[in-house]
């Protein structure tokens, strides 16, 4: 199913997005090597145990890549141009392995294009929570959509 055009966003709905996900180690240890993240609070078990948390935390923009991610199927799939940014990006509690982030959307602003009359740009807030419902993430991102062809 293709995602959302823009005529299609209201300002204030709300996504309350179905796809779910649990965090490996395996995602953490990937994506951190991946992007050659050798930060030791996410891949040494050893260090990880003497922090305040006592073991490894999800990297960050694995978190805010699968948030932004779990929203892509109900929202942007097919009628997105382009990511423009993200702002007011927070991880207020950390991610574990184990822990199982939900997701939802709320369309914050909507306005068609200046310049391209087939599209228009998109402001959306998304937030993650883990299973025991903590926010774990938030970003404020635009994105250039497609308006519904004519």
């Amino acid at each position: 199913m293709p995602g959302l055009y823009l005529e299609e966003f209201t300002v204030g709905r709300n996504f309350q997005h179905t796809l779910r996900k649990t965090v490996t180690e395996s995602d953490n240890m990937l994506f951190s090597v991946m992007t050659l993240n050798p930060q030791p609070l996410h891949i040494d078990f050893d260090f990880a145990s003497k922090t305040e948390w006592g073991k490894p935390l999800v990297n960050s923009l694995f978190t805010l890549g699968l948030m932004i991610g779990i929203a892509v199927n109900d929202l942007t799939v097919g009628t997105t141009v382009a990511n423009l940014g993200m702002k007011e990006t927070t991880f207020p509690h950390p991610v574990f392995h184990g822990d199982t982030i939900r997701v939802e959307t709320t369309v914050v602003s909507v306005r068609e294009s200046k310049s391209k009359p087939d599209r228009g740009i998109v402001e959306l807030e998304h937030r993650a929570f883990n299973q025991d419902n903590v926010l774990v993430a938030k970003c404020l991102r635009q994105a250039m959509m497609l308006k519904r062809p004519a």
